[in-house]
């Protein structure tokens, strides 16, 4: 699953480490979410989106929809 979170912790000027902080997890779970490597558990997300106060679909797009972007 694709999503933007380097983007916008970029945005915040968060590191990884502060990131994870503020979600009560490693800092190798966000390394790994943002990498594509994990997805996060439905409540991960729900709190990844509420600490970016955007929805999850705002942070987290589908394959297929990444798919229909690039046509």
């Amino acid at each position: 699953m694709k999503n933007r979170l380097r983007v916008l912790r970029a945005m915040k000027e968060w590191s990884q480490q502060d990131l994870a902080q503020r979600l009560e997890v490693s800092r190798q779970s966000v390394n790994a979410i943002e990498t594509g490597k994990y997805d996060p558990s439905l409540p991960l997300a729900f709190r990844i989106a509420d600490v970016f106060e955007l929805t999850i679909e705002e942070i987290f797009l589908r394959e297929e929809e990444d798919a229909k972007a690039e046509d």
